[in-house]
């Protein structure tokens, strides 16, 4: 069974859960991150990252969810952590 990390903006967070259940149902199990957080502190959103970043780590590989194209900053940065750390990388383009 193959594990991987969703990744994608919070501006997908609904898109995100839909695809993260349609994954499990193909038998792939699927590391979510955390949603519908506001007003979080610096230190709780570094924290965060850092867990997001601890679930690429166990994971297979990375499942980028990019609608329209968009991708942010944020996982950019994701996504050359994955590749620096030998990551299978999936795109969901929509």
């Amino acid at each position: 069974m193959k594990v991987v990390t969703i990744c994608g903006s919070m501006r997908f967070e609904k898109e995100m859960m839909e695809i993260s259940r349609e994954l499990e149902m193909k038998d792939i199990c699927v590391l979510q991150c955390v949603y519908g957080f506001k007003n979080l502190s610096e230190e709780e959103i570094s924290k965060l990252a850092r867990l997001h970043y601890k679930k690429i780590d166990i994971s297979d590989g990375i499942y980028v969810v990019n609608i329209g194209g968009y991708i942010g900053e944020s996982v950019k940065k994701e996504i050359a952590y994955a590749k620096e750390h030998g990551k299978e990388i999936i795109y969901h383009e929509n």
